[in-house]
């Protein structure tokens, strides 16, 4: 099985093309300043293929255009056709209250990402358009998925999650702590327990995520039970 993982943001497109089978990552890359003059396209596969281009990207379907064409033309190319992706996996930033875990994507799910728009204006629609994008690319056989980042933390208790500020905020309009970057901290807890040859459910861990945004989480027994953002 070979599936594409796609990280959208409001400006730059991340992916990997994964084979489960062999454990490999086929090949990885960047599209930067999507929208903005002086795009970049960095491309690297597992023979050690380099590719940089820079080349204008007005909006994320030019950029997946480009991706799709280096993932099989020419020297850049690791699968000889589209056809051989079996399913994609979508970095979705907010899932609100609802999703608790990886959710496989329909029509029913895109609505109520739209809808979530409002708690990730940045995100959300960069993530919305490249979903749909690349359905109409990769055609209706291919499963989509989206993991969210909000996911992870739902298992945060009400005192964890309740900002001090009047409950009917949170009733009429949503406002309380969703946390972010859960699959990094779920990820990080994971591996710390398998370097500690512990089980992770006897430890109480805190992770750090540090990149563009930062925040840290209390891990207890494998579930986040409070967390900075």
């Amino acid at each position: 099985m070979k599936i594409l993982v796609i990280n959208a943001g409001s400006s730059s497109l991340k992916y990997q093309l994964m084979n489960m089978t062999t454990n490999e990552i086929m090949a990885v890359g960047v599209c930067e300043r999507i929208g903005i003059d002086g795009g970049i396209i960095t491309h690297k596969t597992l023979d050690g293929t380099k590719i940089t281009e820079n080349l204008e990207l007005p909006t994320h379907k030019e950029a997946l255009a480009r991706v799709t064409a280096l993932l099989t033309e020419g020297k850049s190319a690791v699968i000889a056709n589209l056809s051989e992706i079996d399913a994609v996996g979508h970095r979705a930033v907010h899932g609100g209250e609802t999703y608790s875990k990886s959710t496989l994507i329909n029509e029913d799910v895109i609505k109520h990402l739209e809808n979530l728009t409002y708690l990730a204006p940045l995100h959300h629609p960069a993530q919305i358009s490249v979903i749909k994008i690349c359905q109409e690319i990769l055609g209706s056989n291919v499963k989509h998925v989206a993991v969210f980042d909000t996911a992870f933390h739902q298992t945060m208790s009400p005192a964890a999650y309740t900002y001090s500020t009047p409950y009917e905020y949170y009733e009429k309009y949503g406002v309380r702590r969703y946390g972010a970057h859960g699959t990094s901290h779920m990820y990080v807890a994971d591996r710390c327990s398998v370097l500690m040859n512990k089980d992770i459910k006897d430890l109480k861990i805190i992770t750090c995520h540090l990149g563009n945004g930062c925040s840290i989480t209390a891990v207890d027994g494998g579930k986040s039970v409070d967390t900075s953002m």
